[in-house]
């Protein structure tokens, strides 16, 4: 109801940007992004539905999460610093010290997401069959990360707050 799921299969809605909310919305009704589950719940929301939804998960506050000790170290060191030998940006660059996104530019917030959830996407942007990202922007750095280096930075950014 607040956009704090509980599956950690699905996204956490609360507080991300309006702007992301609303393109991912467009995405699923345009078949721009491809999901099951969504299509059929975007197939009768009109322009304005997606705007209000999109506002009204964008003012809720996210629950946080924790990230899984083992992993911190490696999620740390690739969000903050991503891996040079690999190529792989770091994830701090457009997702912010906290994981707060940068809403103007419509790149989602990923504090307090659930791992497991943010895991599946990497893998998405990775093998291409999530493909709605600007100038492939995250397709061409999942496609360098290892499943290692995608499980760390997932669990990372659900204790990041």
């Amino acid at each position: 109801m607040d956009g704090n799921s509980v599956n950690p299969d699905w996204p956490k809605l609360a507080g991300q940007g309006e702007r992301y909310l609303s393109k991912q919305l467009q995405d699923f009704k345009s078949s721009a992004r491809s999901n099951a589950t969504m299509a059929p719940m975007v197939a009768a929301l009109n322009e304005q539905d997606m705007a209000d939804l999109a506002v009204f998960f964008s003012g809720q506050t996210r629950a946080a999460g924790a990230a899984d000790e083992a992993l911190v170290e490696l999620g740390q060191k690739i969000y903050r610093g991503g891996n040079p030998a690999s190529g792989v940006a770091a994830c701090i660059g457009c997702h912010g010290p906290n994981g707060a996104g940068n809403p103007a530019a419509g790149f989602p917030s990923l504090s307090g997401q659930h791992a497991k959830y943010v895991a599946t996407q990497l893998n998405a942007f990775k093998s291409g069959t999530r493909s709605n990202d600007a100038g492939k922007m995250m397709r061409n750095i999942a496609a360098k990360m290892s499943e290692k280096e995608i499980n760390a930075v997932a669990s990372y950014v659900q204790g990041l707050h």
